[in-house]
């Protein structure tokens, strides 16, 4: 199956840039652990007593085109430059990428890494998927994009089908989830659609992944946000933002999402996964998810 992803370039009614400039300071107090180790969040913290990311990962749609010639090889450049973490998606080759359960989850083994989750197509072959992603090990089967839905009624009715599919998916020993873009963070009859699905939804059988990008390019608060529905988002996508000329993706510490204080809510609230993306590059792709690499191994949370 060919996943099919809408680039945020493409997306309409992105916010105007003074809005996506982000410098949040109202988070609170610090509220950091000390102790050595790793806590509760699953954070380590470093010798400044500030927690940090020690085993950040990287959505492989990030490489996409590159991965589809050598999905080792790649896999091991990934783990090179510092990610212990992937998240996969459903590419031409499927999102093992050709290789058996066993097969993925013996290289991951190989490389010291773990696969987290998936992106992919959960409205068919749903059990398959599900039974797949549990023998390679993968606790999260998300779906990436469903699409701006036409009333209200619909996104409930959206709600109602994730959690059968949370259901499916908690018989075959993973969870159900679902990745927002922008458009479920747009105001659509005075309600928030996003809002919708996790007001609507089992917490016990339908987890959710925000994309720190997507809900600042449409607009909306993350940190009131991530706040409001505490323990509702169980991963996150990491990738920074320009929104001039136009919106666009670039490397991690380069853009206007202030990451070091965002990411400190998201750790207090319940995230645990902290996935990487990337959608577009300056240069060369590699350079760029190494750039982003350097970045989360040094950034520490206000």
């Amino acid at each position: 199956m060919t996943y099919n992803r809408r680039l945020f370039l493409k997306s309409a009614g992105v916010a105007a840039a003074g809005s996506l400039i982000f410098s949040i300071s109202s988070c609170g107090g610090s509220n950091e652990k000390s102790s050595e180790g790793a806590d509760s969040t699953g954070l380590a913290a470093t010798g400044a007593g500030t927690p940090s990311i020690p085993d950040f990962g990287l959505q492989l749609y990030s490489v996409r085109d590159i991965i589809g010639k050598d999905p080792k090889g790649v896999l091991k450049q990934i783990a090179d430059l510092g990610y212990k973490k992937v998240e996969s998606y459903a590419g031409d080759k499927g999102f093992l990428w050709g290789l058996t359960p066993k097969e993925f989850k013996a290289y991951m083994d190989e490389l010291g890494m773990t696969i987290v989750s998936t992106h992919a197509d959960t409205t068919k072959g749903l059990e398959k998927a599900a039974a797949e992603a549990a023998e390679a090990g993968i606790t999260y089967l998300l779906q990436p994009y469903i699409g701006p839905q036409k009333t209200l009624d619909e996104w409930k009715k959206r709600a109602e089908e994730f959690n059968k599919r949370g259901e499916i998916c908690q018989k075959a020993g993973v969870k159900f989830g679902y990745h927002n873009h922008d458009y479920s963070f747009k105001d659509q009859d005075g309600k928030l659609p996003q809002e919708i699905l996790l007001d609507n939804t089992d917490k016990s059988l339908v987890h959710f992944e925000l994309d720190l990008m997507w809900i600042v390019a449409a607009g909306q608060d993350p940190v009131a946000h991530l706040k409001k529905y505490a323990g509702r988002y169980d991963l996150c996508h990491i990738k920074d933002l320009v929104s001039k000329p136009e919106p666009h993706s670039v490397d991690l510490g380069t853009g206007e999402i202030d990451f070091t204080s965002l990411l400190k809510v998201g750790a207090d609230t319940g995230i645990t996964q902290f996935i990487v993306e990337q959608e577009e590059y300056p240069g060369d792709v590699l350079t760029s998810i190494g750039n982003d690499a350097a970045y989360m191994k040094k950034l520490v949370f206000k």
